[in-house]
């Protein structure tokens, strides 16, 4: 049975290695930390806020949108 090592052990023995060895540790750490924050985490989600911020839609495209969208409703054949 593997014996648990305390935080301060770990950077005991972080502070030993070379810089190298530092930067391959968390090469190999963060990929590992990544996924178990994706298990405990639910997915963000980005803010849409602004979506459109800048467009040049007009009402008269939505007017003409709308339209193509709703002219044939309701149908007889549904």
């Amino acid at each position: 049975m593997e014996k648990a090592v305390k935080l301060e052990e770990a950077l005991e023995l972080v502070k030993q290695l070379s810089l190298v060895d530092k930067v391959r540790l968390i090469e190999q750490v963060a990929p590992q930390i990544e996924r178990e924050l994706t298990m405990i985490q639910p997915k963000m989600r980005k803010s849409l806020r602004g979506l459109w911020r800048g467009s040049n839609i007009s009402e008269s495209d939505i007017s003409e949108i709308r339209e193509q969208m709703w002219g044939n409703f309701p149908r007889e054949d549904v």
